[in-house]
C-alpha cells in the first residue's frame, strides 16, 4: 500500500479536533484491565485509603514514610518483580520541572526490524502484514499546545531503570460526560509486562511544555509554562490481561494487546475534572475499522530519543497499513513515522463519521525510527475501559 504523506486535508481536520472546545479557556491564572483476561489489581481506589500489596517489605507498609521519600531507597529489581498490585500514592513535587525534563524514553517502542509475513489463507484484515511504509517526517505541532493538541501531554513514571516518559491522550468517560479523568496511553507505559509489575509514581500533565520552551529553559521554567494544567496523578490503572501475561521489551510480544487507561486526579486543582481544565476529550471508537476504509490515521506524542529531546509535541499522518505479529493475534495498524521512543502511548486520531475519534496508541517500531504500530481497538480494550469507567461510575 503506497504511504500518502500527510495528506493537508485529512491533518488539519484531525488537528482542528485535538483544539480546545468552545466553551473552554485556556490554561487558569494560578496554573495551578483488562477484557477477557482482567488486570491484576487489588488496591482499591480513593483518596483517602490505599492498600499496598502484603509482599512489600515492611518498611514500606507505612503510607507516610513511602510519602516522605522511602520509596527511594527501595530494591528496585525486587519491587519490579513484586509488584503485583497497583499503589501509587501522590507525591506532592516529585515532578518538578527538571525531573520531568530528564525523564528518559521507554525502549518498549522499539522492535527489531522486519516482522512476519502474510499468514497463509489471511482475509481482511486478519493475519496480513502490508510492504513496509515509506517513513514520514514528524511535524512539530504549533504553539501554544492548548490551542492545538488540549486532550495530548504526557505521562511520567518510576521504573528500576529510573524516570520515565510517555504519551498519552485526554480520552472521554461515559459514566460521567464532560467530567472524565480518564487518560489513554499503552500497557508498557503503566506495567512492566510478563517478567514485571506495576510501575510507580505515575503521573499525567496535559499540555506538557506548552510554549515550546527548550531543554535548557525547562530546566528554570515556572512550572506553570512546563505544566500549565498541573500533574495529575493516577489513582488507578488498568490494562490488558495479555499485556501483563505476555508483553516484553522486544520483539513485539504482546503488542497487539498494549493499551491502557488511567484515572487521574489533580496534585492540586480547583475541584474540576481533567476533561474540564483541559477543554476537550476525545472518544475511544472500539470498532477496530479496517485498513481499507480509513484514508488516514495520525499519531501525536513527545519523542524523547535521538534526534528529538522529549521536549516537543510532534504528529505524523499517513494512511495506515497493516501488522501481524502473531496471526492467531489481532493485525495491527502500522504508519510511516520518524517519531522514536517517548512518543509510546500517544493517541492516534482518525476521522470516522465526521468526527474525530481515538482508534489506536503508539505501542511498538523498528529500531531505525521509519514507522510506528499500535493495536486495534476491539473487545479487550473496550473491556479496560469500561472496567475503570465503571470503578469511578459512583464517585
Amino acid at each position: 500500500m503506497p504511504s500518502i504523506r500527510r495528506p493537508a486535508l485529512a491533518a488539519a481536520a484531525l488537528s482542528a479536533a485535538l483544539a480546545l472546545t468552545a466553551t473552554a479557556c485556556g490554561p487558569s491564572e494560578d496554573k495551578a484491565a483488562g477484557g477477557d483476561k482482567p488486570s491484576a489489581s487489588a488496591a482499591q481506589p480513593g483518596d483517602d485509603v490505599i492498600q499496598l500489596p502484603k509482599n512489600l517489605p515492611s518498611s514500606l507498609k507505612d503510607l507516610d514514610k513511602w510519602k516522605n521519600g522511602a520509596w527511594k531507597n527501595w530494591d528496585k529489581e525486587q519491587w519490579l518483580r513484586e509488584a503485583r498490585d497497583f499503589i501509587n500514592p501522590m507525591i506532592k513535587g516529585h515532578w518538578k520541572p527538571d525531573t520531568m525534563k530528564d525523564a528518559r524514553s521507554s525502549d518498549k517502542t522499539l522492535a527489531s526490524k522486519g516482522a512476519p509475513g502474510t499468514a497463509p489463507g489471511a482475509s481482511g484484515d486478519q493475519g496480513v502484514t502490508d510492504p513496509e511504509p515509506a517513513p514520514v517526517k514528524a511535524k512539530s505541532v504549533n504553539l501554544p499546545y492548548h490551542n492545538y493538541a488540549a486532550p495530548v501531554g504526557k505521562v511520567f513514571f518510576d521504573s528500576p531503570q529510573g524516570h520515565m516518559v510517555c504519551s498519552a491522550t485526554v480520552v472521554k468517560d461515559p459514566a460521567h460526560p464532560g467530567k472524565s479523568n480518564m487518560v489513554w496511553t499503552a500497557g508498557h507505559c503503566v506495567h512492566a509486562g510478563k517478567k514485571g509489575g506495576w510501575y510507580r509514581n505515575i503521573a499525567f500533565v496535559p499540555s506538557y511544555n506548552d510554549k515550546g520552551l527548550s531543554g535548557a529553559q525547562v530546566n528554570t521554567a515556572p512550572v506553570q509554562d512546563v505544566a500549565p494544567y498541573g500533574v495529575w496523578w493516577a489513582d488507578w490503572a488498568q490494562t490488558s490481561g495479555q499485556w501483563i501475561t505476555q508483553g516484553s521489551e522486544t520483539g513485539g510480544a504482546g503488542a497487539p494487546y498494549d493499551f491502557a487507561v488511567l484515572h487521574v486526579k489533580p496534585e492540586a486543582g480547583s475541584g474540576k475534572s481533567l476533561e474540564e481544565t483541559v477543554g476537550n476529550a476525545l472518544t475511544v471508537d472500539f470498532d477496530a475499522p479496517q485498513v481499507k476504509s480509513i484514508q488516514s490515521m495520525g499519531a501525536w506524542g513527545y519523542p524523547a530519543a535521538p534526534p528529538f529531546d522529549g521536549q516537543k509535541m510532534y504528529d505524523c499522518v499517513d494512511r495506515p497499513g497493516r501488522l501481524t505479529i502473531e496471526p492467531s493475534q489481532p493485525t495491527m495498524y502500522r504508519i510511516g513515522c520518524t517519531m522514536t521512543g517517548g512518543s509510546s502511548g500517544g493517541g492516534w486520531f482518525a476521522k470516522r463519521d465526521g468526527k474525530v475519534v481515538l482508534v489506536s496508541n503508539t505501542s511498538i517500531g523498528p529500531s531505525d525510527s521509519t514507522w510506528l504500530a499500535g493495536p486495534r481497538l476491539g473487545t479487550e480494550a473496550k473491556g479496560v475501559y469500561d472496567a475503570l469507567s465503571q470503578k469511578f461510575a459512583k464517585r
